[in-house]
């Protein structure tokens, strides 16, 4: 799994980056659910691992939030 080196990516990311990741993958769920509903989705298995992937981002967003607010 890549799921270390990428948290660390993210971690060494700014804020805005990090925002401009959770849209990007907001969007890509968006259209493999669409797809998937239409019955052209090829790999369910990818949905998994975008919402997996919103909710790193997600954490690692709040982290930095509460690290700033104790600062």
């Amino acid at each position: 799994m890549k799921t270390k080196g990428y948290v660390n990516e993210l971690m060494g990311k700014t804020a805005d980056e990090l925002q401009k990741d959770l849209v990007s993958a907001k969007k890509e769920l968006f259209n493999l659910r669409f797809q998937h509903v239409t019955g052209q989705l090829e790999n369910p298995v990818k949905m998994r691992e975008v919402k997996r992937e919103i909710a790193r981002v997600k954490t690692i967003l709040r982290e930095k939030e509460l690290a700033k607010a104790e600062a």
